[in-house]
Order: C-alpha cells, then structure tokens, then sequence
C-alpha cells in the first residue's frame, strides 16, 4: 500500500465527515483548553499567508494593528488544485508552506489524506461554540480540528420581481411551483426563461442534490460508500431532465458574456444562486438595480422542515503541517473568521456567508445602502441567514473533489448534447468515483 493509500486508510478509520465531532453537540473532543497564543510585541511571530480573497490584506493589517505579537504576511494565490493548491501541497512536501493557507471545504479531505493539515484541537477546540454547527465540522476529522471555517454559500432563489408581478407569477416555494413558472414564463415572453442549466457547474448541481436529501458518499466500517446513484439525486435529475426536454430553461452557461447579457435583457428572469452571488448579478446587470428580489430556495414535497445546501461548500482557514507556530496560527485563523471588524471586511470583498452563529455585530448584515436598493430595498441576508442554517451537517466530501467535479461536468455536458439523460450522467459519476477511490488503496462500496 502507497503512503497515500495508507493515509487514506487512515481517514476512513477516523470517520472521515463533515459531522464527526465528539462533542454531545457535534463539538470536536477539544484538547486542554491552552488558548490560543498572542505572541510577544518584544519579538513578533512572524506568519505566512495563502489566500485568493480579493482585499483581504485589509483584514490582514486589521489583524496586524490588534495583534503586536503577531504579524502575518499575506500572498495572494490562485484558487483551486491546479493553482494555490498545488503551490501548498508541495510546500509542505518541501517544508515551506505558509502557516496558515485558504482551502475550500471540499478539499479539505484531500488535504488531510496529504498528510497536509496541522492537528489544532488544543488551540480551536474552545472557539467551536462561535461558529456554525455544519460550517465548524468541515474541518473537524476523527474528533481533531485542522482548520477554521470562514464562508459558506448558502442557496437561494434570485428573480426579477417586477416581470413575476407583471405575469402575475409568485415566488416558487416547492419545485413544482418552479416548474409552473416556468411554463408561464415561457406563454409570456417567448424570449425569456426562468434560468438555465448550468451544465458547467458542478457545484451548483452537487449542492441541488444536496438540497434533495441522500448523501453521496459515507463511510461503511473500513470503507468508503458511493452512493451518488441515489433515489434523491435520480430525482433531482428527472426534474431537471424534464425541464429540458420541454425547453423550459437555457442550457448556455452560467457566468459566460451570453448569461449576463441575458441577465441584462431579461432573457434569463431567474437564477439558483449562492449569497455570493448578489455581486454577481449586481455587477454585471446594474442597469436592472431595483428590479430583483430573493427568495428561498424551492422545497421538494414531503420535506417536514426547510432544507438548503452551499454552492461549493465554502472555504476555510487551513494550518498547514509543519508550522512553527499553530497557536498564532490558530490565534489569526479564529480572528480573521469570527472578529466583527475582519467578516465586515471579508464581506465588503464578497467572500460568502459568514460562518459564525452571531451576527448580530456585523453591520454589513444588517443594513446595506448598497445591496438592498438593488433589490427593492429587501433584506436579502434574511433568506441566506435561514438558508445556511439549514444546510445538512451529514453531507460528507471524499478525497477526491477534483475527480468528482470533474466528471458531473462531463457526464452532465454530454447528456445536455443529447448523450444520454442527467440520470445517465450521475449514474456514470458514481462508477467513475468509485474507481477513483480504488485507485487510491481504498475499499469501495457501491450502493443506491
């Protein structure tokens, strides 16, 4: 077996999920409660910083200014395995890495199976309390903290209200409403849709199975289950499939020039986005400013309370193996994500939503002269504050994200271009992750 079968190995003994705390309220099993350490103004820790988050050197010199013991210089890198990830791994390979380094939620896991997360549970252990259930245990494994939640991106539904108010048409509550809609959206404007498929985007179509229920992948003793072949996701497929079929929405992509065009000209009256994209349709169609609202995102029947999912997960601050400092680390990974001062900062930049449970302090929350004019003067942080909360602490993200996002591209690309069905598509997924963890030394187990 290679050493990273074994890691992986290992992981999977540990009960490798995003909810695996020891806690008796999902809290991880802290270590002795030694808090985190401020360093000394005399001699000034000096720490290294990865991330992609633009603006975020302010938070660093807010950081800087409060922590005279500590002082953190930050690097911009660019998201995602083939950019900062890479730089990270082989930095800690060679024993340079950065101390503290921005990881997505999904790779996390990968990560840990490198041998490339810092054990912090002495120092974080005590903070867990600040942050959100589901957001603290995407970087908790086998009862040990390895990293600090910093945003999520909690769905919602984000619509031109005064063309839903012209067809006489209400903000869709379950998905059969959303289809109903469609159909009238259609009837009245033969040029307009309610959204599109966005066949590009793996995380937006991984978080609607979310949404649905069935996890896609747990583990069984010593082994990984697979289970993205699932009567939850076969159904989100048929729906979507459905929508296809009766051409019910666009199929171009999300975030290309011929989305936000359609966004600018009414082509497109709808979109299932994450928080963080109100930016994105303010940015690109500011000319529709007052015209937008934002609502949840629609229910499946039969669900007995309200369920969400986040558009990728989310990111968070990772201590990297190897410091020389993981208490500072520590210190600045819980500042940075949880000080009032840092997440209005992060949030001006557009980072996501918050991962702490109070956010009673953060004014950019609260009252946005920017943000809700644009949207008729609605609170949007309302829907994405009830939105994140209901994301499932169960769903679990394998070693292997990459692969995964991967290839729901291109199985659902090619059943758009009439290659099969989204049914096909997830199902031809589940194999593929299946050999995927085989490839890695891992038992696999198939299921449905």
């Amino acid at each position: 077996m290679t050493r990273l079968a074994a890691a992986a190995a290992t992981v999977v003994a540990m009960g490798l999920t995003a909810a695996c705390g020891g806690g008796p309220a999902g809290e991880p099993a802290a270590g002795p409660a030694s808090g985190p350490a401020a360093g000394d103004p005399a001699n000034p820790v000096t720490l290294k910083f990865w991330s992609w988050v633009p603006n975020i050197q302010k938070a660093v010199d807010a950081f800087n200014a409060a922590h005279p013991g500590i002082k953190v210089q930050l690097e911009t890198v660019t998201a995602g395995p083939d950019g900062g990830y890479a730089k990270m791994l082989a930095g800690v390979k060679a024993g340079n890495a950065p101390d503290v380094a921005q990881v997505g939620y999904d790779s996390l896991p990968s990560f840990l199976v490198n041998g490339a997360l810092e054990d912090i549970t002495q120092y974080a252990g005590p903070h867990a309390s600040k942050f959100v259930d589901w957001q603290w245990q995407t970087g908790v494994f086998g009862g040990k903290v390895y990293a600090i939640p910093q945003a999520s991106g909690p769905m919602g539904f984000y619509y031109r209200k005064d063309l839903f108010d012209k067809w006489g048409i209400e903000a869709p509550k379950t998905w059969d409403d959303f289809a109903a809609a469609a159909k009238t959206i259609r009837e009245k404007d033969e040029d307009a849709y309610i959204s599109t498929f966005a066949a590009n985007q793996a995380p937006w179509m991984i978080a609607l199975a979310q949404q649905a229920g069935q996890e896609w992948f747990t583990t069984e003793g010593d082994a990984w289950k697979v289970t993205i072949d699932n009567p939850d996701t076969r159904k989100v497929a048929d729906f979507w499939q459905k929508m296809l079929d009766e051409k019910l929405v666009k199929t171009e992509a999300d975030m290309s020039n011929a989305w936000y065009k359609d966004l600018q000209t009414g082509g497109i009256v709808g979109w299932i986005g994450g928080s963080w994209g109100d930016a994105i349709i303010r940015g690109n169609a500011p000319k529709t400013s007052g015209k937008w609202a934002v609502a949840p995102i629609p229910q499946w029947p039969g669900a007995t309370a309200f369920t969400s999912a986040s558009w990728g997960g989310g990111s968070a601050s990772a201590v990297l193996k190897g410091t020389k400092h993981p208490a500072e680390a520590t210190t600045f990974a819980v500042w940075l994500n949880s000080d009032p001062q840092s997440v209005n900062i992060l949030l001006s930049a557009g980072y996501g939503w918050p991962s702490i449970k109070d956010t009673g302090q953060i004014t950019n929350l609260q009252k946005d002269d920017t943000v809700f004019p644009f949207y008729g003067g609605q609170n949007i942080w309302d829907v994405f504050k009830e939105a994140d909360a209901a994301v499932s602490s169960d769903w679990r993200w394998p070693p292997v994200s990459d692969a995964l996002y991967a290839s729901v591209t291109d199985n659902a690309k090619a059943a758009v271009q009439g290659e099969g069905t989204l049914a096909d598509a997830f199902t031809k997924t589940q194999q593929a992750m299946v050999e995927q963890l085989k490839a890695k030394g891992l038992n696999v187990v198939a299921g449905g």
